[in-house]
């Protein structure tokens, strides 16, 4: 064999085995799902979120909804829309689905979406569980304290963080977010424009311009203003 073919053989044999080193599976306490977080991210997972019920109790009535009962209700409108909380519900005893009907359409017209009003009935056990209540979850965040542990500040020689290095912007998000529950999941997503689809698919069939038309503002012309 000669030194050139010699030579061919070791380079084949050393790409071969790199081949094989690609191939073998990653331990399972590898890989990017089992990554250590992140100096920052540690501490937004500190973050404690609780949930609360936010809920009125009204007495059923065969006339409907009494005055108090309707300014409770908006009170509770309030707080709901300060809370930019998700779903509102009126749990009811099947007995009183009129009224529970009525008050969903009280939410309803005081701005609640359709789809965020739920009605829950169920059969009552005692005299103590014939009343209605309306509510929602509220979440709270609750506050991080940071500056418990700084260590040594002037020790760097390590090239590590400092122990509450994160801590005051994940107490500033939990201190200024508008709903605690988007940092538990996220908000759904909104029903599609299907009047507008239907516009578009419509032009498109028609071999018209599916494009929005385009005004002044748009044109990108530059100002008009008097030198």
């Amino acid at each position: 064999m000669t030194l050139r073919a010699s030579v061919k053989t070791v380079l084949l044999a050393s790409a071969l085995a790199g081949l094989a080193a690609c191939a073998t599976t990653t331990p399972p306490d590898q890989g990017p799902s089992k990554t250590a977080a992140t100096d920052t991210q540690q501490w937004m997972d500190r973050i404690k979120v609780t949930a609360s019920p936010d809920e009125i109790v009204l007495a059923p009535h065969a006339a409907g909804l009494s005055a108090n009962q309707s300014a409770a209700l908006d009170d509770l409108m309030g707080r709901w829309l300060e809370a930019e909380a998700r779903e509102l519900v009126v749990t009811a005893p099947n007995a009183a689905g009129a009224m529970a009907a009525q008050i969903r359409e009280r939410l309803i017209t005081l701005g609640a979406p359709a789809a965020r009003v739920r009605v829950v009935g169920f059969d009552p056990v005692g005299p103590e569980d014939a009343t209605i209540r309306v509510g929602f979850l509220r979440h709270v965040a609750e506050p991080i304290k940071c500056g418990q542990h700084w260590g040594n500040l002037a020790a760097t020689r390590d090239n590590a963080a400092y122990d509450n290095f994160g801590c005051a912007v994940a107490a500033n998000l939990a201190a200024q977010v508008a709903n605690p529950e988007d940092l538990v999941r996220p908000r759904d997503m909104t029903p599609p424009d299907a009047g507008r689809r239907d516009t578009v698919f419509g032009k498109y069939r028609k071999g018209e311009i599916t494009s929005s038309a385009k005004d002044e503002q748009a044109t990108g012309a530059l100002s008009k203003a008097i030198k």
